[in-house]
């Protein structure tokens, strides 16, 4: 669907430009975005690089498991029907902890096996549990300590002071964070005294 909507924009946009005679700003415009946009991949490459290596020593180094012990409190208030011990609750910490750092690229292949096993625990059906949306909620809010895109980004674009957004970004993480957890706490009470699981 996204595909139709960004080819039917850029269609759009030419279509304008021509009829407007502004087919070399139009020509221009996309040269020099095309440049950009291979400018801001390599940087967000070295910068991936960096992350997701931290994130590997950490894995190595106990630091990942440490956390993930740290958030069991969390993990069972949040996930009450997940057994204590399942593989899960390791594929949730750690996407939880790579969001929290920034890391959305190292965040997402765990994303996709907690949800993997989420749905075997959900016996493969095609609906989704209360801990289905639960994680996808708290996902998606994301709270992050370190906006390493947005960061990356304002230094691409000569930023002077790329971090100075960390204040900001914390505020704005924890509260869509907040809001995301008493939501999915509200909407499982209530799946709960419809006798949905």
């Amino acid at each position: 669907m996204l595909n139709y909507l960004w080819g039917f924009m850029i269609i759009i946009g030419i279509t304008i430009g021509v009829l407007r005679g502004n087919i070399a700003e139009v020509s221009n415009a996309t040269l020099n975005s095309s440049k950009e946009a291979v400018t801001l991949c390599i940087t967000m490459l070295g910068i991936m690089a960096m992350w997701t290596g931290i994130m590997q020593i950490a894995k190595k180094c106990g630091l990942v498991a440490a956390f993930t012990r740290g958030l069991r409190p969390i993990l069972r208030y949040l996930f009450p029907t997940i057994p204590k011990d399942h593989i899960v609750n390791e594929y949730i910490a750690s996407n939880m902890i790579a969001n929290i750092l920034g890391l959305g690229w190292a965040a997402t292949p765990m994303g996709l096996m907690a949800m993997r096993e989420l749905k075997k625990l959900n016996h493969d059906s095609e609906v989704a549990s209360c801990d289905m949306c639960t994680f996808m909620i708290i996902n998606i809010s994301s709270l992050q300590l370190i906006p390493v895109n947005i960061i990356a980004y304002r230094s691409q674009y000569g930023s002077v002071n790329p971090a100075e957004i960390l204040g900001a970004g914390i505020i704005a993480t924890i509260c869509s964070t907040i809001v995301g957890v008493i939501y999915s706490v509200l909407a499982r009470n209530r799946s709960y005294r419809h006798g949905r699981r």
